[in-house]
C-alpha cells in the first residue's frame, strides 16, 4: 500500500537554505531540483556509522549538482543538502509503502541527473494535483504515476553520465515529434543550440538511433498518412501542411517510405473503411445507415 505524507512542486527557498536531518525521515524522500544545489555525500563507512546511531557528522563533503538532479533518500538515511545560488528550487515527495516501489530505482541516497527533468517535473505536478482530489480513485492514480516516475528515473541511472546536452537533445526530439511541419534544418538546429552541425548530429543519433532530419521526415510522413486517411484535403494541401514546399518531393519521399503513392495509399484505406451499401437505406444526421449501422462514405 502507498501512503503520501507530503508532496509539492516548484518549491523555492532563498540563498542560505539548508535542509538536514541526521537520522533521516521515517519515510522515503524523493527530490528533483530545478536549480543547482549542493548535496552532502558521505563515504560508506560513515554511512554505516550513522545507521549505528552515531550523532557525529559523517565524513564526507558537499558537492555541487546541476538543475534536474534527483535523489531518493531511504527511510532513516542521513539527509543534508543546501542552496548554492541566490535561490534553491525543487519538487518533493515523502511517501511510505509496503510494496517494492523504490526497488525500481537502482541508485538510492545518491544524487544523479534526471534524463528528462521536464517530464519528471510534470509527473510531480500530476501527483500533487491528484493528491488534492481525495476521492477513492486518487490513490491508485498516484500509485501509477509514481511507478512511471521511478521507471523514468531508473532509465536515467542506467544512461551513461557526462553528456551536458542530454536535456537539450530530449527537448529537440519532442519539438520535432510535435511540430514536424516547421522548416527544420541541421544548420538551424545547431545554431539555436550553439553546437556544430557534426556534434549535434552525433549527440542526437547516439541518443535516439536516427538523425535529426530522419526523424523530421518520419514524423512528416506519419502525419501525411493520418491526413490522407482522415481528411478530404488534396495531396498538395497535405504536403504543405506537413512542411513540404514541393508536392513532387513530398510524393517521392512518401512513395519511398510506403512503397505506394499518396493517392494509392488513400484509395487503399478508403476501400478498407467503406462498408458495403445495402439496397435500402435512410439518412441519419446526413450519414447513410442501414439497420441503425452508419456506413462510412468513401474518401
Amino acid at each position: 500500500m502507498l501512503k503520501i505524507d507530503f508532496i509539492g512542486y516548484d518549491g523555492t527557498h532563498p540563498a542560505g537554505f539548508v535542509y538536514g536531518l541526521p537520522q533521516g525521515h521515517d519515510s522515503y524522500l524523493l527530490l528533483l531540483t530545478s536549480t543547482p544545489a549542493e548535496f552532502y555525500l558521505t563515504d560508506q563507512a560513515s554511512a554505516e556509522q550513522r545507521r549505528g546511531g552515531s550523532e557525529a557528522l559523517p565524513k564526507g563533503e558537499f558537492r555541487r549538482f546541476p538543475a534536474g538532479t534527483a535523489i531518493l533518500y531511504t527511510p532513516g538515511s542521513f539527509v543534508l543538502y543546501r542552496a548554492c545560488e541566490e535561490t534553491y528550487g525543487n519538487d518533493w515527495l515523502r511517501f511510505r509503502c509496503d510494496e517494492s516501489f523504490a526497488d525500481q530505482l537502482p541508485l538510492k541516497n545518491q544524487p544523479f541527473q534526471a534524463g528528462d527533468a521536464e517530464y519528471c517535473h510534470d509527473l510531480f505536478k500530476l501527483m500533487t494535483w491528484e493528491s488534492t482530489m481525495g476521492d477513492s480513485e486518487s490513490g491508485e492514480v498516484i500509485s501509477h504515476l509514481l511507478k512511471a516516475l521511478l521507471i523514468k528515473l531508473a532509465e536515467s541511472c542506467q544512461r551513461p553520465a557526462g553528456n551536458p546536452h542530454t536535456q537539450e537533445m530530449l527537448d529537440l526530439h519532442k519539438r520535432i515529434y510535435n511540430n514536424p511541419e516547421l522548416p527544420w534544418s541541421v544548420e538551424a538546429m545547431a545554431k539555436e543550440l550553439h553546437l556544430s552541425c557534426g556534434y549535434l548530429q552525433a549527440l542526437y543519433k547516439n541518443m535516439f538511433g536516427s538523425s535529426c532530419m530522419e526523424d523530421v521526415i518520419l514524423q512528416r510522413l506519419k502525419r501525411a498518412q493520418d491526413q490522407l486517411i482522415s481528411t478530404t484535403k488534396s495531396v498538395r494541401e497535405i504536403a504543405e501542411d506537413c512542411g513540404y514546399n514541393n508536392v513532387e518531393h513530398f510524393c517521392r519521399q512518401f512513395r519511398k517510405f510506403n512503397n505506394v503513392s499518396p493517392s494509392r495509399y488513400r484509395q487503399g484505406h478508403a476501400e478498407k473503411l467503406t462498408l458495403p451499401r445495402a439496397a435500402s437505406h435512410r439518412n441519419l444526421g446526413g450519414a447513410e445507415a442501414e439497420n441503425g449501422q452508419i456506413l462510412l462514405p468513401p474518401f
